[in-house]
């Protein structure tokens, strides 16, 4: 790192989800210096070496595009790596070092990508985060500094959620519709069309077979969102969905004793943003009944603003700061969405 410093600091921030990452670079004073998004980094799914390396080359490009390389790597005061798959304690620690080796950064901060999203929806500093996109998981941390975390393994952990978790149910209840072993459903048309197959056999078929990943299943939850108003068995999908983000939510919440207190409980991730109002209203209610002071929030800013935020924290930047980088983040996010 032979480059100048731009005071107040630069940060880096990570956001490594199951479906993409995102890796952000600003200025101490929140000016967002580039946005760059590449594929899934985490761990469990690419090895911890391969993880780093796409993170690191994310960051090579976030450089480019920001044009802050003078003479070799800029000065980066406080990276903030936030990654799924960051689960068990041995995992956090081996991801805390393969980070730190990368030299990124003079300070680095790693830990699951459900802390990004807590912060991305409140600025206490503690709450309930649940992040529900490819998969399912949930952080509490109480005011004090206590926290609740959970396995997150997927079904060997008791963990339904998922965006193929919601597919695979959809295409179980098209075809017990259409063998007679369950109710009718409009999934029963809409669940192949989606695919341009006949029938839900010809889907399971082709999974079986393997001429289709199983990953793909994420794309029909769309449809149960969808036709969970006219259809009471998408409608039960939908609301077994709300039930089990619920059920870590308020798990949390009494494991940490905050009944009484008054935070958020943040919703994030790509399928809870896809999700019709019904679901947060289910959600909304079972919270009350566990924590009627708590406020149930959507996170307004994507899990790479928490992590941004987080990041401008540790640097100890101003509330100005963190309000400006957060509103550029947003800005540059919607901008990647509408590129596709």
């Amino acid at each position: 790192m032979t480059a100048g410093r731009a005071e107040p600091g630069r940060i880096l921030a990570v956001d490594g989800g199951n479906s993409k990452t995102d890796v952000a670079l600003a200025g101490g004073g929140g000016d967002l210096l580039a946005l760059v998004r590449g594929p899934s980094s985490s761990p469990h799914r690419l090895g911890l070496g391969q993880s780093m390396d796409l993170i690191g080359s994310l960051l090579e490009q976030a450089i480019s595009e920001a044009g802050i390389a003078q003479n070799g790597r800029p000065v980066i005061d406080v990276a903030r790596v936030q990654l799924a798959g960051a689960d068990q304690p041995d995992e956090e620690e081996q991801i805390q070092h393969a980070a730190e080796e990368q030299r990124w950064a003079t300070r680095v901060y790693t830990g699951n990508d459900t802390f990004a999203v807590l912060r991305a929806g409140t600025d206490r500093g503690w709450g309930v985060a649940v992040v529900c996109g490819a998969g399912i998981n949930c952080i509490g941390l109480s005011a004090d500094g206590r926290s609740y975390r959970f396995p997150a393994l997927g079904a060997i952990t008791g963990d339904w959620g998922g965006g193929s978790d919601v597919g695979l149910a959809a295409l179980g209840a098209a075809a017990r519709s259409a063998d007679g072993r369950g109710p009718s459903t409009v999934l029963e048309r809409s669940v192949p069309e989606h695919f341009g197959l006949t029938s839900p056999l010809d889907i399971a078929r082709v999974i079986h077979l393997e001429r289709m990943p199983y990953s793909r299943l994420a794309e029909l939850a769309p449809l149960v969102f969808s036709s969970a108003s006219s259809d009471q068995v998408a409608a039960g999908i939908l609301l077994r969905l709300a039930d089990e983000i619920s059920a870590f939510a308020t798990a949390a919440i009494e494991r940490l004793g905050l009944g009484e207190e008054e935070f958020e409980v943040v919703l994030g991730g790509g399928l809870v943003r896809r999700s019709p109002q019904r679901l947060f209203e289910s959600v909304r209610a079972q919270v009350a009944d566990v924590a009627p002071h708590a406020h149930v929030v959507v996170a307004d800013a994507p899990p790479i603003a928490g992590a941004a935020l987080l990041a401008l924290d540790d640097l100890g930047a101003s509330a100005e700061a963190k309000a400006r980088l957060r509103r550029e983040v947003v800005v540059a996010d919607r901008r990647l969405l509408d590129r596709g």
